[in-house]
């Protein structure tokens, strides 16, 4: 409970938890605290080490991600979480997080550098890293979620009581001082740089965060839709505390974004995403639900309505990406959820012929300033060979993208021939296990040996491997395929053993946040303490145990 709930230790000393255990179950006495502190979750950490030791010992290849956690204004502790993104031999995506290493302004980022280097040896890891996701503002506090602004679905926010407004506030005071989740210099630049020479060319950022940013700037650059989302988001939380709750589920619950109603607060949406999708049902029921609520102050006009439809229009698109690479996210770190940047390019694609399109006589410098976003912080990705391979060997997408498929095709060429283990057979990520798999080990039976017996059977032609050009030419000239991305390459690995060499690297590396991500903003209100005193003990510990929960308990 303590571990899937983030609850601090301390809670098996109350009181009120001890007396609930004694009328639910007279003969159990809690284990008290210094020995879950001291005892169970050094020996559950160990077992996980271990259990994650074992899997990348086996694992065809991977990837790694970093997550910087800093604490609220004032605060200099935290936390960096190093994730794995492994491929087993049954080429089932795995997940774990290697270490959460607390950090401080006391540690420089030479310490922290050396601390990750230990944990990549220690694991077994180091030097077989296909690529590092590590933002280049990894050096910045923690950007906490990019918000509608104005539009808060909390009353408990909108009244002010929470004492985490700051953290999920406006989207208008995110950042702490921080342009464009950039550090401003000093000792962030120095960290910022030490982190570049380090990882190098095998860093990418996680394009997730990018769009998030690309929206938070978009907004931003058109500040009138503040004060109409704030009028829409009083008018939601009118609405949920005065309709009936079963009325209500008419129109939000379907979505599963709010269970709210007479005396509920509605569960608080804390992303632009989740509070677009509540926006967009209020807007799309709102003749049911001012006919339920009655006339009032609050009630939209007709010119705000239709700036509100144009903001839901506008960002459809960037909801439908978000979704795609937060495909399966769910609280329950029981499921491994993995997204390859595979999506990323024809996302960003998709997103700028979508804006080119797009007429907006409400809120035009909402168009301007996502189209400038996106040109300044993803257009990269169209010119890039990584996503233009890893795109081209998604079976439902192959060159269907591209305006250009011969100069893509070249480009296409040049990557898989750096990657590929056949052209360097000295490359020191080179696959054992494809080797092991390859046809040619496999046994011959005694059938397929010349003899006067079977001298009437017409001898087959002897195969010859096909050049990396001449399995490409193959595999685009299928017809794209809906077929899930792993599963078609574990089938076709045979058909196509040069390009699977890489189709193994690239959709080890995520198009979304980790799980340790999330964890570290649920952490930072639950049991982030009052300002100027230090972090719970052992939070390292519960936070590396929540994430690697699956390792141990299921």
């Amino acid at each position: 409970m303590i571990v899937r709930d983030l609850q601090p230790m301390s809670v098996v000393e109350n009181q009120g938890f001890r007396e609930l255990l004694q009328l639910l179950e007279p003969r159990y006495t809690p284990e008290p605290q210094h020995y879950i502190q001291s005892q169970l979750f050094p020996a559950y950490a160990y077992q996980a080490q271990l259990a994650t030791r074992q899997a990348l010992a086996s694992a065809l290849t991977l990837s790694l991600s970093l997550d910087v956690w800093r604490g609220l204004s004032g605060i200099t502790s935290g936390y960096l979480g190093v994730t794995c993104h492994f491929l087993t031999s049954d080429w089932q995506m795995r997940s774990a997080l290697l270490a959460c290493l607390p950090i401080s302004s006391c540690r420089s980022e030479n310490h922290v550098l050396s601390d990750f280097e230990e944990v990549c040896r220690s694991h077994g890891v180091s030097g077989r890293a296909f690529r590092v996701v590590a933002d280049a503002f990894l050096a910045t506090p923690t950007v906490k979620p990019c918000c509608l602004p104005g539009f808060l679905v909390s009353p408990l926010l909108a009244n002010g009581q929470a004492d985490d407004e700051e953290e999920v506030g406006n989207g208008d005071n995110l950042e702490d001082g921080n342009s464009n989740g950039h550090g401003d210099g000093g000792e962030e630049g120095e960290w910022e740089d030490s982190w570049e020479q380090t990882l190098g060319v095998c860093r990418v950022n996680c394009f997730s965060r990018c769009l998030d940013q690309c929206v938070r700037e978009g907004l931003r650059s058109c500040p009138q839709i503040s004060s109409t989302l704030a009028k829409a988001a009083c008018f939601y939380n009118y609405i949920t505390s005065a309709v009936p709750l079963e009325k209500l589920r008419q129109v939000f619950d379907g979505s599963g974004l709010m269970s709210g109603g007479s005396g509920n607060a509605p569960i608080l949406t804390r992303d632009w995403a989740g509070q677009l999708k509540v926006l967009r049902r209020m807007l799309d029921s709102m003749e049911f639900l001012e006919e339920m609520s009655g006339p009032g102050e609050l009630a939209l006009d007709v010119s705000e309505k239709a700036l509100l439809r144009e903001l839901t229009d506008i960002l459809e698109p960037f909801t439908e990406a978000w979704d795609m690479v937060h495909r399966d996210k769910q609280d329950d770190v029981q499921t491994d959820r993995h997204v390859s940047i595979s999506l990323a390019l024809p996302c960003v694609l998709g997103l700028r012929k979508h804006l080119s399109e797009t007429s907006a006589p409400h809120c035009p410098s909402l168009v301007v300033g996502l189209s400038q976003t996106i040109n300044c912080r993803l257009a990269s990705i169209l010119e890039d060979p990584l996503y233009i391979t890893a795109t081209t060997l998604d079976p439902q997408f192959k060159l269907t993208w591209s305006s250009n498929p011969d100069w893509h095709r070249q480009v296409l060429l040049e990557e898989l021939t750096k990657h590929s283990s056949a052209s360097n057979p000295l490359d020191p990520n080179t696959d054992l296990h494809s080797q092991a798999q390859s046809p040619a080990s496999s046994p011959v039976t005694s059938l397929s040996r010349p003899c006067k017996l079977f001298s009437f059977i017409k001898q087959r032609p002897m195969t010859q491997a096909k050049s990396l050009e001449q399995e490409l030419a193959v595999y685009l000239r299928e017809e794209p395929t809906d077929e899930e991305a792993l599963h078609y390459w574990q089938r076709k690995a045979i058909d196509f053993p040069l390009l699977a060499q890489v189709a193994k690297k690239t959709f080890t590396i995520p198009a979304s946040g980790t799980v340790v991500e999330s964890i570290f903003i649920t952490a930072g209100r639950c049991l982030w303490p009052e300002r100027g005193r230090v972090l719970p003990k052992n939070l390292e510990t519960l936070i590396y145990l929540k994430a690697n929960y699956r390792l141990l308990w299921t």
